[in-house]
């Protein structure tokens, strides 16, 4: 949201520094991202100022060139060479002077310097209009009033204004400082609770506002109170729609806003000074003169402003007229009532709608406007005759007419002020320290919270409805923190605690573990989004589309369920960081998935998610940019159950329709993890165009596991290790896996590990065979083992292979 600084103070009066003032609006919790410059006309014509042609003569070498001595104030005469016919001695001219930028109306930027034209020395430039930007005519130069004064700033003579804007990363809860007054206020009580000059907010006066006629009244009928409680309007004849002042089209453009006409720029204005939507409708276009609040049937065609035919929901809210709908209310115009160039009178529409309608509306046709923003976070239903009043007068002022109804005012059911009970011992217990009672009070009158009655330790309070977020006492105790500063409130000398139950093992220190583990292994930490579309999903028979939690309200079609899976939010990351010549990625994500059980029971899952791309190594001259594979992603998933201590751990073959290639490890058939490699088609999917090695742990069985887990310290051995290798001849069909639990089953007692470190698959050696060199590690912890001891141990290893997996013990 954009505010200007210009604009703000009109409402309170303040010289403090725009940083500073950034600052403080950032303290009380409308934070200030950015802070931009404005100006009315680009450059602000910095050194361009106002010029008097001396003399006047014809270049010698050029027919269209005039060679001038101008003055602009310094005391020193410029040799201008100009080509515009119409200049001449005497004349008050627009003068960019050396160093200056101009920013024509079409074009690129000028910059002056001083050169030479066919000879000629030239110190500066005399001005057409469309030179400096402020028109499009290049007849000739400018010629000013013979009276203004040689040395004036053409910044200062064309008025050219000056802002600053913030940018404020405004919370949904916020709907009060949806506009420059609700911001005011907050930024006026921060001032009023800090210093001793009070800082008042000052609204626009609307005490001259009054009736002229009642030539052109609108019968107003409401038929759904509930989705708008409030409707305000009123009627002004015979304007005349035109182009906006300066100063109305300047503060729009100030906050982004294009200025339309002066009808629609004056209720932008007011939208953005109040917080207050309001609708011009072309009052001769309204059939029946009868404005009907209603909604109509499902699927009634509507086209909207931008010439978009909708069909209309069952529980959309309309504006009507006799005969059909004009607008959607709260959202968005329709085509055929809006304000053009030839309107004359007018039917002004100021309401109160029910927020929850405004959003399920506006999320509906994916139509976001200034309006819906502000009615779907709630505004003030005591302020819609104000903002038409305020609205009114500017439009009389402006765009002349005269107001020609009474003010019509629908609102059978008035919304209240908002009782709650306020402890000064809770406000000292929650903020950690006793503000003064009476800065206290202070703070809640400049927030229009208004004292009831007060006790001993208590206040009663009312707190207008517009302050959609202050319903609670723990709520008033926040406002009051944030005004007062949460920088204000000093660290206490002792810190008081209590005891808490902590689970054993405490899920958050095994997840810092791990993620150290991680990190110091070049990983980089992600958090993605847990709403994603359902398009992932379609197609994958794994996913039940029944299963799937979808959103009520979604945000849009890319965001209207919960996620299954961890991996196509960290496909997008990758995908985002490749784009930008990010290949090399080591990631990890600790997050949820979510689901609907057959019992209709909702179910999240807690896991680890792990992606490698790339390299194994940054590129560089001395290294051997080896691409990671398999067994990267491999030896990494093992790290970290290693890390855990995590036993008896079996592997198997995955088939996984994300994943062409895996293992899955779990322990007693309770699976731990399952990773590979992504599949091309998942991959296409997500628009990443290099292999990509996921992991995705059950990080759920994993704590479960480690809750009954204990580990045992062992006394390192006294007595050494012996390895012996053998050399297998056996068939293709054979895994390493049967190996290893074959080896396990012959000697239970000596063979600490197995390994597989040569594989061997070519010419030499029979068809439909492949070669596996492996080791082994014997020990007893009691003893050193003998010669004989290790030949009795690799003959029963080699009867087996050779009796159980048919295994040909290769001798050289």
């Amino acid at each position: 949201m954009k505010i200007s600084y210009n604009w703000l103070k009109k409402y309170i009066k303040t010289e403090l520094p725009v940083l500073e003032t950034a600052k403080l609006l950032t303290d009380c919790g409308l934070e200030v991202e950015s802070v931009e410059k404005f100006q009315s006309l680009k450059g602000g014509l910095e050194g361009v100022v106002v010029g008097e042609v001396i003399t006047k003569e014809k270049h010698p070498d050029a027919d269209r060139l005039s060679l001038t001595t101008v003055d602009v104030g310094t005391g020193t005469l410029l040799s201008i060479v100009c080509g515009a016919s119409n200049v001449a001695a005497g004349q008050k001219v627009v003068v960019a002077t050396v160093g200056a930028t101009l920013y024509p109306s079409t074009g690129e930027p000028i910059n002056i310097k001083k050169s030479k034209i066919r000879g000629a020395l030239s110190e500066g430039m005399i001005c057409a209009e469309d030179e400096i930007g402020l028109g499009t005519s290049h007849d000739g130069i400018m010629v000013l009033d013979a009276s203004v004064k040689v040395g004036t700033r053409a910044s200062d003579y064309f008025k050219i204004e000056n802002d600053d804007v913030f940018e404020i990363g405004l919370t949904p809860n916020r709907a009060d400082a949806a506009s420059h007054i609700g911001v005011a206020r907050d930024l006026a009580a921060v001032i009023n609770t800090h210093n001793e000059a009070q800082c008042k907010l000052e609204l626009p006066d609307v005490r001259i506002f009054k009736t002229a006629n009642a030539s052109l009244t609108i019968e107003v009928t409401v038929e759904d109170s509930v989705a708008c409680p409030r409707y305000s309007g009123l009627s002004i004849s015979a304007v005349k729609v035109k182009e906006s002042p300066s100063w109305l089209k300047n503060s729009l453009a100030a906050i982004g806003i294009r200025s339309i006409n002066n009808i629609v720029d004056i209720t932008n204005f007011v939208l953005h000074e109040l917080g207050q939507p309001l609708h011009a409708f072309d009052a001769d276009k309204i059939k029946g003169k009868r404005v009907i609040v209603k909604k109509l049937p499902a699927q009634t065609k509507f086209t909207t402003l931008d010439g978009t035919e909708r069909e209309l929901n069952a529980e959309d809210l309309m504006i009507c007229d006799a005969n059909d709908g004009m607008c959607i209310a709260g959202v968005f115009g329709g085509v055929g009532s809006g304000v053009s160039e030839g309107t004359k009178n007018i039917f002004l529409e100021s309401a109160y709608f029910d927020s929850v309608h405004i959003r399920k509306t506006s999320k509906r046709f994916g139509l976001k406007t200034d309006a819906s923003f502000r009615y779907e976070r709630g505004t003030d239903p005591n302020i819609t005759v104000y903002a038409l009043k305020r609205a009114a007068l500017l439009i009389t002022e402006i765009a002349g007419g005269e107001i020609s109804s009474e003010i019509v005012d629908i609102y059978p059911t008035p919304v209240e002020n908002f009782k709650v009970t306020f402890s000064y011992t809770h406000c000292d217990l929650l903020i950690g320290k006793q503000i003064d009672r009476e800065k206290i009070k202070s703070i809640l009158s400049s927030l229009d919270i208004e004292i009831i009655s007060e006790g001993h330790d208590a206040l009663l309070l009312s707190v207008p409805p517009y302050r959609v977020d202050v319903r609670r006492e723990a709520d008033v105790i926040e406002e009051v923190l944030r005004i007062y500063g949460y920088n204000n409130v000093e660290l206490p000398d002792t810190v008081h605690s209590a005891l808490s139950f902590v689970p054993k093992p405490d899920p958050e220190k095994i997840q810092n573990t791990v993620s150290d583990l991680l990190s110091s292994n070049g990983f980089n930490e992600v958090f993605t989004n847990s709403i994603t579309k359902a398009a992932n999903y379609e197609g994958l028979e794994s996913f039940n589309p029944e299963q799937t939690v979808k959103l009520l309200n979604p945000l849009s079609s890319d965001l209207n369920v919960m996620r299954r899976a961890m991996l196509f939010s960290g496909l997008e990351v990758i995908s985002y960081n490749q784009n930008r010549k990010m290949a090399d990625l080591k990631l990890y994500e600790f997050g949820k998935t979510y689901l609907k059980g057959n019992s209709g029971k909702y179910i999240e899952e807690r896991r680890l998610a792990l992606y490698i791309v790339g390299r194994k190594e940054a590129e560089s001259w001395n290294v051997n940019n080896d691409i990671v594979t398999f067994y990267t992603m491999k030896g990494m998933v093992e790290a970290v159950l290693t890390r855990l201590g995590i036993p008896g751990i079996k592997s198997s073959a995955l088939t996984h329709e994300f994943l062409s290639e895996g293992l899955e490890y779990s322990v007693n058939k309770r699976t731990l993890v399952a990773f590979g490699k992504v599949k091309n088609a998942v991959l296409k999917k997500a628009d990443v165009k290099t292999e990509v090695f996921y992991a995705d742990f059950n990080w759920d069985n994993v704590l479960e596991l480690l809750k009954k887990n204990t580990i045992l310290y062992k006394e390192v051995p006294k007595f050494p290790e012996v390895r012996r290798d053998l050399a297998l001849l056996i068939d293709r069909t054979v895994k390493y896996e049967q190996l290893e639990q074959l080896a396990f089953q012959t000697e239970k007692n000596l063979l600490r590990s197995v390994n597989l470190f040569d594989v061997y698959e070519g010419d030499k050696i029979e068809k439909g065979k492949k070669s596996y060199a492996l080791s082994f590690v014997l020990q007893d912890v009691n003893a050193t083992l003998t010669d004989k001891q290790i030949d009795k141990v690799m003959e029963r290893l080699q009867a087996s292979f050779e009796e159980k997996l048919n295994a040909v013990i290769r001798k050289n």
